[in-house]
């Protein structure tokens, strides 16, 4: 008897949903406790589509366990609440949970699958890149470290620069998202002129455009789930006319932004380089030592180009620098006292004369960074991982392909750690009773858990926000963050705004939901500390 096509396709779907039935019933045997589910969607209707990080840390105490399982469609997912039980899997097991699920949405249909952070674990992940490019690590250490500094530092006076200027018409209120844009410039600027040696334009530079948008791609898609072709990757090859493949439309809009971002920066230094008028950058001291090496050029080239644009859209996009400084403006409008101390701290080790720099030690500041990137994590969730292989833990059945989420919002406001009062703003926290950094308290959950984490460089001028590894690339973000705190401590004064009768308007402090998390728009007054820090900071623009 033959079938037609249209009949074998309903025969092959049918199986499916079968197939899938008896895996929703029968996966859930021997995993870490988590909710039923129902048939085929399994626990997809008990996740929402934002903040998840708040409903798994719920299901964590009501289930009386620091490691919890869903069932997403086709997906096994493991979320891991508590610092033993990912420093028990992603830290000390991490040779079998260093790998990444597929991405469909991300990398088949956004078209990300350049990106390190979101390869597969193999030749072409990070593990590889440095054997790839032996003198990678080196350009970096020349080109971002004690030379690369003063880029931050020059930076901030033109950041700071365009609050007088662009909102003095209305006594410099301060609107956070009409100021994303500053950071966003800075960021742009340190990067593009760090990795490629390309000098950005404080409007509508069209590298830093074009990493915002692939940016806000990336932040809208890499929480593998949000979208249903996640957990049911067949939708990928379902005509777009059919119910349920909406995401198709936005995923081609996306697809042309990020299929262009790691070619276009990377084209511009070549070119540079051929017509003799490249400055020195990582790509351009990385391609000269390409060509040198007696290796497979194209291959190398592709690994530059793919780590290069992976820090192109991290630094000069949606991640840390922007979302840090939001959190920190919104704690200063929320903490007065706070500010007031931090200000003092700031003088006493800077003066009134002059901006900060990194040969200055202020502790405090040092402290309001890191509390920064724990009150409100730029990433609540990290980026999933996949075990590699059958595992246990506390008698629980962890199944290869499983994809295992650590809970960084969860593990950041851990009372056992971090004290008592975690959902407050409380920089002390992280001082010894001397008022020096405390080295026992671990802030590296907001970077990411196990070898799949941001690295940093604690060989950089940053090094008092360094953690514990020696490779290369956070400190980048903690610079930038750094010395923007430490500068508007400096020179502004950042206080609620009032409405028409006087009355403070409070903010929501309510975030966005991502990759990467920020703070909605709020409004408040950012002025001049004095007419001597006004001048200052006209002056060194």
């Amino acid at each position: 008897m033959a079938f037609s096509s249209l009949q074998m396709m309903g025969l092959g779907f049918t199986s499916w949903i079968f197939v899938l039935m008896i895996r929703t019933y029968t996966n859930r045997r021997s995993l870490p406790p988590g909710p039923k589910g129902l048939p085929l969607v399994g626990n997809l209707l008990d996740v929402p589509q934002s903040q998840q990080w708040f409903t798994f840390l719920e299901l964590s105490r009501r289930y009386k366990s620091d490691i919890i399982s869903l069932t997403l469609g086709m997906d096994t997912v493991i979320v891991l609440n508590s610092p033993s039980a990912v420093d028990a899997l992603l830290e000390k097991r991490s040779s079998i949970y260093s790998d990444r699920p597929p991405f469909p949405m991300l990398n088949d249909c956004v078209g990300f699958d350049w990106h390190f952070t979101f390869m597969r674990y193999g030749p072409r992940a990070p593990q590889g890149f440095y054997a790839a490019i032996p003198a990678f690590g080196s350009s970096v250490t020349s080109s971002s470290g004690a030379q690369g500094s003063p880029i931050f530092t020059a930076g901030f006076p033109g950041f700071a620069n365009q609050i007088p200027k662009a909102f003095a018409a209305v006594s410099f209120l301060y609107i956070v998202v009409g100021c994303l844009c500053m950071p966003f410039s800075m960021a742009g600027m340190v990067i593009l002129s760090t990795a490629y040696g390309i000098d950005v334009l404080q409007d509508n530079d069209p590298y830093v455009s074009l990493s915002e948008k692939a940016s806000s791609a990336m932040s809208s898609t890499a929480n593998r789930g949000f979208f249903l072709v996640d957990s049911l990757p067949f939708l990928k090859y379902v005509p777009e006319i059919f119910p349920g493949t909406g995401f198709k439309k936005q995923a081609r809009e996306w697809f042309e932004v990020v299929n262009k971002l790691p070619d276009l920066p990377f084209d511009f230094v070549k070119k540079a380089r051929a017509a003799g008028t490249a400055r020195t950058s990582i790509a351009s001291r990385v391609l000269d030592e390409i060509e040198n090496s007696g290796h497979d050029q194209r291959d190398q080239e592709l690994v530059l180009r793919n780590i290069l644009a992976s820090c192109y859209i991290g630094e000069s996009g949606a991640d840390s620098t922007v979302s840090s400084l939001g959190t920190f403006i919104l704690a200063m409008t929320l903490n007065p006292n706070i500010q007031t101390k931090a200000q003092a701290a700031v003088d006493e080790v800077v003066g009134h004369n002059r901006l900060p720099d990194f040969q200055d030690d202020i502790p405090y500041v040092d402290a309001i960074v890191r509390e920064v990137l724990r009150w409100r994590p730029v990433a609540p969730l990290s980026a999933p991982h996949a075990v590699s292989e059958d595992d246990v833990y506390k008698g629980y059945r962890i199944p290869a392909g499983a994809i295992v989420i650590g809970n960084a919002w969860a593990i950041l406001h851990d009372e056992a750690t971090y004290g008592p009062h975690p959902d407050q703003f409380i920089p002390e926290r992280w001082l010894t009773k001397d008022g020096k950094i405390n080295t026992e308290i671990d802030p590296s959950a907001a970077w990411g858990f196990g070898r799949r984490i941001c690295p940093v460089n604690t060989n950089s001028p940053f090094g008092k926000l360094a953690l514990n590894t020696s490779e290369q690339g956070r400190d980048m973000a903690q610079w930038s963050i750094w010395i923007c705190i430490a500068s508007v401590l400096a020179t502004f004064n950042i206080t609620k705004s009032l409405d028409e009768q006087g009355v403070p308007i409070e903010p929501s402090g309510e975030y966005t939901s991502g990759l990467g998390s920020y703070p909605v728009p709020h409004q408040c007054d950012i002025l001049p500390r004095s007419e001597a820090a006004r001048a200052m900071i006209l002056s060194a623009a």
